[in-house]
C-alpha cells in the first residue's frame, strides 16, 4: 500500500507567522490583476485533457519549442506525480539529490523506488557536478531528477553541466529520462539574464515548473510538463485524463492573462526580488559573527545556517517567540543548523522588521 510521508513543511500552510520568513516565492498576485469581465462569459465545462490550447502556446512560446509538446497539470508537483508513476516501478532507480523539496522525494519513496541520493553541502555550496550524478548511475536507473535553482538553497545548475549528464546517462542508462524542475528559473535578480530551458538539451530531457513560485499564482495550481518525446507526452495525457480528466478552465484562462501580463509581473517581481537579496545579504554581512549563508542565484529563497556558538535548541523558541518562522533544514534533507529563508515574499519594510526580529532571536542564543 503506497504510503505518503509526513513533513513538517505543511505548516506552512497553516496560519501565517507575524514575521514570515519561510515561504519559497513571492508576493500573491490578486484575482483582480488577471480577471477581465470576458472571463463572466465562460463555459464551466471539462477542460481538455492536455490543456488549453491558448495556455500551451503561451508556455510553448517561452520554451522554444511546439504547443503539441506541452501538457499541462494541476501544479508542478502533479506533472512530477504523474512522470514518476509512469517512468518508475517498485524498486527501480531514482537519482536525486538531498537537500530536496521534500515532497518531490516523498513521491518517489511512495512508488517503493530505489532512491539514490547525491549528497549536496553548506560547505560546496550545494554545487551539483556531472561527476556526482554519473557516480550514482546504473543502467537500471529509469529518473535522475534535479531541480534548478534549487529548493531550499536557490542555487543553479548551469546548462553545461546538464549537457554533461544527459550525456552520461546516454552511456550508462539511455532509456532513463533527465526531468528538470525549472519552477524558479525565471525569477532572476533585477537585470540578471534568465537560463535558458534545459528542455533543449535531448528528448530525455523534461522540464517541469508553474505559475506558482514566480508568477505569484499559486492558487491557480497551474503548472506544466514539457517534452519533444511525443509518446512520452501522449502516456502523460492519458495519465492525467485518469487521474483528473482536466485542469480547471476557469484557472487556465487566468493562467492565460498571466501569461498575457507577464513581462510586466515579472519585471516588477525581479526589482522586488534584487532589493530583498540585498536586504538579506547586508543583514548576512552585518550578523556574520552568528550566521553564515550560499548566495543564491535566483529565486524568492536562500539557505541561512547558525553557527557554532549559536544553541539551535535555544534559538529555535526564541525565533517562535517574536514571531518568527523559518523553514527548517532538516524538512529538506539537510543539516539541522541549515534554515530556508525566504526573502521573496515580504515587502523591503516586512523583510527588514523579520529579520530585525530573527537577529534578535539569534543572539538570545548565542
Amino acid at each position: 500500500m503506497a504510503t505518503f510521508p509526513r513533513n513538517e513543511i505543511m505548516s506552512l500552510t497553516a496560519e501565517q507567522a507575524q514575521h514570515e520568513l519561510g515561504e519559497s516565492y513571492g508576493p500573491d498576485l490578486r484575482l483582480a490583476d488577471v480577471l477581465t469581465p470576458d472571463l463572466a462569459e465562460l463555459e464551466l465545462g471539462y477542460g481538455k485533457a492536455a490543456g488549453d490550447p491558448r495556455l500551451r502556446s503561451a508556455i510553448a512560446d517561452r520554451h522554444g519549442v511546439q504547443p503539441d509538446q506541452v501538457v499541462v497539470t494541476v501544479g508542478g508537483m502533479h506533472g512530477i506525480f504523474l512522470l514518476s508513476y509512469l517512468l518508475v516501478d517498485r524498486g527501480e532507480q531514482v537519482v536525486t539529490t538531498a537537500p530536496l523539496f521534500p515532497m518531490t522525494r516523498n513521491i518517489y519513496e511512495s512508488l517503493g523506488a530505489d532512491v539514490r541520493v547525491i549528497p549536496l553541502s553548506f560547505d560546496d555550496g550545494y554545487r551539483v557536478t556531472a561527476d556526482a550524478v554519473r557516480a550514482q548511475l546504473t543502467a537500471d536507473t529509469k529518473l535522475v531528477s534535479l531541480t534548478t535553482p534549487q529548493n531550499p538553497s536557490g542555487v543553479a545548475v548551469s546548462l553545461e553541466t546538464l549537457q554533461e549528464i544527459v550525456i552520461a546517462m546516454d552511456a550508462v542508462c539511455p532509456d532513463a529520462y533527465l526531468m528538470v524542475d525549472e519552477t524558479y528559473r525565471v525569477a532572476a535578480y533585477g537585470d540578471d539574464p534568465v537560463a535558458p530551458t534545459a528542455v533543449s538539451l535531448g528528448s530525455k530531457v523534461v522540464s517541469v515548473a508553474s505559475l506558482s513560485k514566480c508568477h505569484g499564482a499559486a492558487g491557480l495550481r497551474i503548472g506544466w510538463v514539457i517534452s519533444t518525446d511525443a509518446g512520452l507526452v501522449e502516456r502523460l495525457t492519458t495519465a492525467k485524463f485518469s487521474t483528473v480528466v482536466s485542469a480547471s478552465p476557469v484557472t487556465e484562462a487566468l493562467a492565460v492573462r498571466v501569461f498575457e501580463q507577464e513581462d510586466e509581473i515579472l519585471g516588477v517581481r525581479r526589482r522586488w526580488l534584487a532589493e530583498n537579496l540585498q536586504i538579506t545579504e547586508e543583514w548576512v554581512r552585518d550578523n556574520s559573527d552568528v550566521v553564515e549563508w550560499v548566495r543564491p542565484d535566483a529565486g524568492a529563497l536562500c539557505v541561512v545556517r547558525l553557527k557554532p556558538g549559536v544553541d539551535l535548541e535555544r534559538f529555535r523558541p526564541a525565533a517562535a517567540d517574536r514571531g518568527v518562522r523559518l523553514a527548517d533544514g532538516d524538512w529538506f534533507g539537510d543539516e539541522a543548523r541549515v534554515f530556508r529563508l525566504g526573502f521573496g515574499y515580504p515587502s523591503a519594510g516586512e523583510l527588514k522588521a523579520a529579520l530585525d526580529a530573527l537577529r534578535e532571536a539569534v543572539h538570545a542564543a548565542h
